[in-house]
């Protein structure tokens, strides 16, 4: 089971909340969007969401350049619309992630500024500093002659996201890398503790980890990261038993061993999770993707997440192109029919269920190829697609100009739509507890079609999914439980027609 009851049948819609729905008419989506639009995301089926970060910022990187995290960004609202929002989700029985970064903040945020003045002070050692300016550190990016200090500073990624200091799992230069339980790294371990417990005694349901393998530096096996997590979240689990921790890391032996209960399929790393959705894809109609690796790594991940953690697959998220970039409408509900049937919790980044389309845009926050998934959610026909009331040239990003467009409202009362294929999907998923988070999944084939049964001691179902576009026969026996497609089960076979999905009971 997991490790927390409310994720054995958790489903999660991802909100990018800029956005998502703007209730005050300046463009940019915010808090008070997200409480407006709970029924709808109650109405689809999903009952926890994760929101990405919503904390002061510059928004050189759209909001992981955090300049506070003890406040809400202006632009969202206050700390009391987020407190709001966590009270009126959980009357709705939602749930409710942050999006953490703990690994950097912002080159405004008042610690690093402090951190470079030549004198030293209580925030000297927050930040990962050498001693040299004129010395190159080998195997990092970093900020050099930005101030009096002498000496470079490390950055995580962008310019703009100095790294904290968690110090080094391995030595090289003790002039200024400090070990793990230095005052400084061990400084800053506290406060991302206090940071969790702040919002958490607000009423947060748990934290999204961003980057969370890459903690400590000089750790090419973790070996300091997993044991910097252990020490972090076995804290937090003591004091806040029902807090979900979800880690941005894709590798479940060491991000389960770190003390998380979920991880990620990413788009990153040997997960091959683009081999399902979107490179020479295995659910495209001309039968060419090949879910070999796939399986492999699946089979893999497991063995070692089963009954101490999930791992999740999601319809995509703010860091990759959308899934209706390289699907058909037809494709996707294939896709959704694997990704509600898989273990683990199922996430739905926003616009998804309606198959919101890519858009080829000029970077925006740090966005660069990324921005075109992080269009203003279309809700109906109306102005700005009822997103905003503003003037559509102040919209946070320009939205999809095709006059058929998807929206929300469409989809609903559309009984055909893929919106409402996914709510059937999800509702079939939660009256089945062999389809939710802890079942068995046992895979049979995985060329065309892909067969895998879903069970617990009480029930089976077995899933064939065939996106080729020809039709097929698969030895089966039981009732079909729910279909896409045109799909028979008699005299045990069930013959499917191309680009079709099956659900049977055992």
């Amino acid at each position: 089971m997991s490790r927390v009851k409310w994720l054995d049948n958790a489903v999660f819609y991802e909100i990018y909340p800029q956005s998502f729905y703007d209730t005050n008419g300046d463009g940019i989506g915010d808090i008070n969007g997200i409480i407006e639009k709970l029924d709808y995301i109650t109405n689809l089926g999903c009952n926890a969401l994760w929101i990405n970060p919503c904390f002061t910022s510059p928004f050189f990187d759209a909001g992981y350049d955090i300049a506070d995290y003890y406040s809400v960004a202006p632009r969202y609202g206050t700390n009391q619309d987020i407190k709001r929002l966590f009270e009126i989700a959980h009357q709705k029985n939602i749930h409710i992630l942050l999006d953490l970064v703990p690994g950097h903040t912002s080159i405004e945020h008042p610690w690093f500024k402090e951190s470079m003045k030549a004198e030293e002070n209580e925030y000297t050692h927050r930040y990962i500093w050498s001693d040299d300016v004129w010395k190159e550190i080998p195997g990092y990016k970093t900020l050099r002659g930005i101030s009096d200090r002498d000496g470079s500073c490390v950055v995580n990624y962008f310019s703009i996201q100095p790294a904290l200091n968690y110090g080094f799992y391995e030595i090289e230069d003790p002039k200024w890398q400090q070990p793990m339980d230095a005052e400084g790294p061990q400084k800053s371990l506290n406060e991302i503790l206090n940071i969790m417990r702040f919002w958490l005694d607000m009423g947060c349901d748990g934290f999204r980890i961003d980057m969370a393998e890459y903690m400590i530096k000089n750790d090419p096996e973790r070996k300091g990261t997993i044991k910097f997590w252990q020490k972090v979240l076995g804290i937090i689990k003591e004091e806040y038993p029902n807090a979900a921790l979800l880690s941005e890391w894709g590798t479940p032996e060491r991000s389960l061993e770190a003390g998380f209960d979920m991880d990620f399929f990413l788009h990153c790393g040997n997960t091959h999770y683009l081999d399902l959705f979107r490179e020479n894809p295995y659910f495209s109609e001309d039968g060419t993707g090949n879910l070999n690796a796939f399986i492999e790594n699946f089979k893999k991940v497991y063995s070692n997440t089963n009954g101490k953690g999930l791992m999740c697959m999601p319809s995509g998220n703010h860091d990759m192109i959308r899934i209706s970039e390289t699907l058909s409408d037809t494709q996707m509900r294939l896709a959704f029919a694997f990704i509600l049937s898989l273990p683990g919790a199922p996430f739905i980044y926003y616009g998804d269920e309606i198959g919101m389309k890519y858009l080829n845009l000029v970077s925006k926050e740090g966005g660069y190829f990324r921005t075109g998934s992080r269009t203003p959610m279309q809700w109906n026909s109306e102005k700005n697609c009822g997103f905003s009331t503003a003037q559509s040239d102040k919209l946070y990003l320009q939205q999809d100009p095709d006059q058929n467009r998807p929206t929300a409202e469409q989809q609903m009362a559309d009984k055909s739509s893929l919106w409402n294929l996914i709510k059937k999907l999800i509702e079939v998923r939660q009256s089945h507890e062999c389809l939710q988070s802890n079942a068995k999944i046992e895979f049979l084939e995985w060329g065309y079609p892909l067969i895998y049964r879903r069970s617990t001691a009480e029930e089976s179902i077995l899933v064939i999914i065939n996106p080729k576009n020809a039709p097929t026969k698969v030895d089966a026996t039981g009732e079909i439980l729910f279909t896409i497609g045109n799909a028979n089960l008699e005299n045990g076979t069930c013959s499917l027609d191309g680009c079709t999905a099956v659900f049977i009971e055992e």
